[in-house]
């Protein structure tokens, strides 16, 4: 991670209108595609059928959060379900993952709840799964009660847990009866210290500590990191207890970001997905990913100034 007065100034700058204006304008044609599989369906689908194509299976996400117009959250709502609709037809190896807030959760608990049952169901009709992401600690319960509701209907819905929060341990433990779909991630907001742990040392023993409770129990987990040191310890912590490399965890990581690592983790036979997003609103989530680790700052500024130099 970035030290903290350049993590938030980042992510002060996602903020920003005139910042976000001329990002927007040529990012994309500077850095930002490595990261982002375009703004529409139509670019991100040849981007999907690529990765499956070299093993991976994929995570699709419509980039969007804090939407406050019930039109647009059903709109989004409706382009999950079609995606989903094209999965199944094509045969791609590939689920969602989605923001509350995205579809109704600052307008309404009851909206956004009814909205994530629909990309539920349109998911269980497709054959795969469907997972919410989890945001600001402020959404952390509202997220979790909407999971246990929908879990009750569904049985291939899951959540996301970030390791930086106090709390998330407990969390987990609450849905272990559950058998829980969970996928675990450091975080990736600027939360207070009275919530998250702040230094990284902190925060990587929170993780492992979460992947262990969450392998120890039955369910599925997603151990969503880029950090090799944890990669090896959650691999030899599932072979000394004889899970599978296929079937109960996954390993998952963001496109366009340690790649080599990725291809090594499926040559030797795990399951890799690759959380592979779209969609015109990519600022923010590139600020937060510049914001994560200094290697994608470097390769943003790159591709800005040197935009025909290799990567």
């Amino acid at each position: 991670m970035l030290d903290r007065p350049l993590r938030a100034g980042i992510l002060a700058a996602a903020d920003n209108v005139l910042v976000r204006r001329a990002v927007t304008r040529y990012g994309m044609r500077l850095g930002a595609r490595r990261f982002v599989a375009g703004e529409s369906v139509a670019q991100f689908l040849p981007v999907a059928r690529a990765a499956n194509a070299q093993g991976f299976a994929v995570a699709a996400t419509l980039l969007g959060e804090s939407v406050r117009d019930r039109g647009e959250t059903q709109a989004v709502t409706r382009e999950y379900c079609e995606l989903l609709r094209a999965f199944a037809a094509e045969g791609l190896e590939a689920n969602v993952a989605f923001k509350l807030t995205h579809v109704g959760l600052d307008i309404d608990a009851e909206l956004a709840f009814e909205n994530a049952a629909r990309i539920a169901a349109a998911a269980e009709e497709a054959g795969t799964a469907v997972r919410m992401d989890m945001e600001q600690s402020c959404y952390v319960d509202r997220t979790l009660a909407i999971y246990r509701r929908l879990r009750e209907m569904h049985a291939n819905v899951g959540f996301v847990l970030q390791s930086y929060l106090y709390r998330s341990q407990s969390d987990l433990s609450a849905m272990l009866a559950l058998a829980p779909n969970v996928r675990i991630v450091k975080g990736a907001y600027l939360e207070p210290p009275e919530r998250a742990h702040p230094r990284k040392r902190d925060v990587d023993e929170s993780y492992l500590a979460l992947a262990e409770l969450a392998l120890s129990h039955d369910g599925y987990t997603a151990i969503a990191t880029h950090d090799p040191r944890i990669i090896e310890h959650v691999a030899r912590f599932a072979a000394d207890r004889g899970l599978a490399r296929r079937g109960r965890f996954e390993f998952q990581m963001l496109y366009g970001i340690s790649t080599p690592l990725a291809r090594r983790m499926l040559e030797r036979g795990y399951r890799v997905r690759l959380s592979i997003p779209y969609g015109e609103y990519w600022f923010p989530y590139l600020m937060r990913r510049l914001a994560e680790r200094p290697a994608n700052l470097a390769f943003f500024i790159k591709g800005a100034f040197f935009p025909n130099s290799s990567s």
